[in-house]
């Protein structure tokens, strides 16, 4: 996967996973790109972990691409996961959406999936 500076998060290919790693403001002056980088690591057929532990806001754009990725992850049988907690205003934000879900692990895949990305 390729990296652009200017975004506001990093794609990682591992052996059995990709770590996307966000930081800053998610909002939706980046959601192309990070559409595009959720859809390419899904297609990797790897676990997909999302850090959200840099991350200062995120907006219901980036929350509801977060939602489709999880949910397309199930549907391949790939684990999708938060390896790092969450900062407590954006967990505020995912369930004041209506997002508690994505707090829950999720891991139809390997059962070692989360702790490879939070050994990094």
């Amino acid at each position: 996967m390729q990296e652009d500076s200017t975004l506001p998060f990093t794609c990682e290919e591992r052996e059995h996973q990709c770590v996307i790693r966000l930081q800053g403001e998610i909002d939706v002056t980046c959601s192309a790109e990070l559409k595009r980088c959720l859809v390419e690591a899904i297609s990797q057929e790897k676990d997909l972990a999302v850090d959200l532990s840099g991350v200062a806001d995120l907006d219901v754009t980036a929350l509801q691409l977060l939602w489709a990725a999880m949910q397309a992850a199930e549907k391949v049988g790939r684990a999708f996961s938060f390896p790092n907690d969450p900062p407590e205003n954006i967990k505020t934000s995912i369930c004041d959406s209506g997002f508690e879900p994505l707090l829950s692990p999720h891991a139809p895949g390997r059962p070692e999936a989360a702790s490879e990305a939070a050994d990094d």
